[in-house]
């Protein structure tokens, strides 16, 4: 049994020394991927998003498999717990607030506290692509599924064609190919917000 699958099986077992391994290893990736995916996202909302992560994780873990690398997984659910995340924000600010969990608490039904590692990247790290930054993340919101997915895993997630072809079910050359139309609506729909922002950017002709 390779490492990671025995790592898992501890986790599976129960053991809680298993879990803050397993949070060690991952927590930082987690972190910076869903950085990548909201520019928007403050320290704390990545640490508020993570949290949930890694609850998700511990409550589902039964269902991963392990056809894919853990990673592989994890990013898959940061990925929509991040979506589900900017929607409740987004919601919240149209009326009604929104309770924010500490991540130094214990979870009431393990026990275990999620205390993030130091080296995440902060907000102003990102600070310099951030209107760039804003601009693909608003045209990935407009290209819609399955597109925003593919990009997300391959691109923030850095997830390789063999990757992609085992989460998402499909073949390399179906992989390849989505990807390859994804992109060209991405620039397409991206082109027009910056155009719109910056109509020097694009002069017409």
């Amino acid at each position: 049994m390779d490492p990671e699958a025995a790592l898992l099986a501890r986790c599976r077992r129960g053991e809680a020394d298993a879990w803050d391994e397993l949070f060690d290893l991952h927590y930082a990736a987690a972190g910076r991927f869903i950085f990548q995916l909201g520019p928007d996202f403050t320290r704390e909302d990545a640490e508020e998003i993570c949290q949930e992560v890694f609850l998700s994780v511990i409550k589902s873990l039964g269902s991963f498999h392990g056809e894919s690398r853990f990673q592989t997984w994890l990013f898959r659910i940061a990925a929509n717990q991040a979506r589900d995340y900017r929607e409740k924000r987004n919601a919240a600010k149209r009326g009604g607030g929104q309770t924010t969990v500490s991540l130094q608490a214990e979870d009431p039904e393990t026990g275990l506290a999620l205390d993030p590692p130091v080296d995440a990247p902060g907000p102003a790290e990102w600070a310099m692509n951030a209107e760039q930054m804003a601009g693909v993340r608003a045209a990935l919101d407009h290209v819609g599924e399955p597109c925003r997915e593919i990009i997300e895993l391959r691109y923030f997630g850095d997830l390789s064609y063999e990757e992609l072809s085992t989460t998402l079910k499909l073949n390399p050359k179906t992989v390849s190919s989505r990807l390859s139309k994804c992109l060209d609506r991405l620039e397409e729909i991206a082109r027009g917000i910056f155009a719109r922002e910056n109509p020097e950017v694009f002069p017409s002709n």
